[in-house]
């Protein structure tokens, strides 16, 4: 990979040496409303959500679906992250995934849905990590309007915490996708439980561009960044009737990237989650751009290694 763009381009419109590079998407996912049920997708009225109306990705999205959104670039990798499947059924989800697995070689390795502080945690921890391909789990915790210690549901809980011990004891990482205001709480975790991986999705959801807004996200991801065994997830950047553009998230991406380090990012597409606010092409092809600077190896690392070290990936 080289770190100049200049070249010719493909008929995307992007340069030519942008998508001729294999990558690791660290954070996709597949459904299909039509067969299984997901209370977001599937009921009415729809939640109220970070990108607007989400009316267009109520529909199945499968493996042919992802790599025709994901060309010109060469995928050869994916985690599936849970998709808020019927929380009754937790197991049900990986099933249906280790289906398409075998019939679309994708995803790779997925992070399973538990949620920790229900009373059959332990029993659904092991049961999700009997399934050779689950390597993490996600339960998003419990968000108040401002970080409130102890509250039901949140990273304080003892019975939270609890559901959270399980995971080193069945050799699962922990994703967590939480508000930038909580990471406060997240590092008191990351700091009490060192044995486990945390990996914090969505770039700690700077959601909030606002002046203010980026600077508590920046003092909250500089505390987090002190925590050896937590990674980012540099993904879900977009912002509702804003284009995706590497001048609007460019910021955002180098601060992650100069607290953490280039051995704990990987970058990821969040889609289809993520086509509300661009195409796969302009979202990777964003991130190319704000690295462009980075040694060969650096790219790779944040374009295809670490995924593949941190979940584990090699040989499958």
């Amino acid at each position: 990979m080289s770190g100049s763009h200049t070249g010719p381009t493909v008929a995307s419109g992007v340069p030519q040496d942008f998508v001729a590079m294999t990558v690791v998407d660290a954070h996709q996912h597949f459904w299909d409303p039509s067969i299984n049920y997901y209370p977001w997708l599937n009921d009415q009225p729809r939640i109220p959500f970070r990108y607007g109306d989400y009316a267009s990705i109520c529909r199945p999205y499968l493996p042919d679906d992802y790599r025709a959104d994901a060309a010109p670039f060469r995928v050869a990798k994916s985690v599936y992250v849970e998709a808020e499947w019927n929380h009754r059924d937790p197991i049900g989800e990986m099933r249906y995934i280790a289906s398409l697995r075998r019939e679309h070689r994708l995803p790779t390795v997925a992070v399973a849905q538990a949620w920790l502080d229900a009373p059959d945690a332990a029993k659904v921890l092991a049961e999700q990590a009997s399934f050779d391909f689950v390597r993490s789990v996600r339960h998003k915790p419990r968000a108040n309007p401002k970080a409130i210690d102890g509250a039901p549901g949140g990273t304080t809980d003892s019975r939270w915490r609890a559901g959270f011990a399980e995971l080193a004891r069945n050799g699962l990482h922990f994703d967590l996708q939480t508000p930038w205001w909580h990471l406060g709480e997240a590092a008191k975790l990351a700091a009490d439980f060192p044995a486990t991986q945390i990996i914090l999705n969505h770039t700690g959801l700077p959601a909030d561009r606002s002046a203010e807004g980026i600077a508590g996200w920046k003092r909250a991801m500089t505390t987090l960044s002190t925590c050896p065994n937590v990674a980012v997830k540099i993904s879900g950047l977009g912002q509702p009737g804003e284009p995706w553009t590497a001048a609007a998230n460019r910021d955002i991406v180098r601060t992650v990237i100069d607290l953490f380090g280039v051995a704990r990012c990987m970058f990821a597409s969040n889609f289809p989650v993520d086509s509300l606010c661009a195409s796969f092409t302009a979202i990777f092809g964003g991130f190319r751009e704000i690295v462009r600077d980075l040694s060969e190896n650096e790219q790779r690392a944040l374009f295809h290694d670490n995924a593949i070290r941190i979940y584990a990936m090699a040989g499958t």
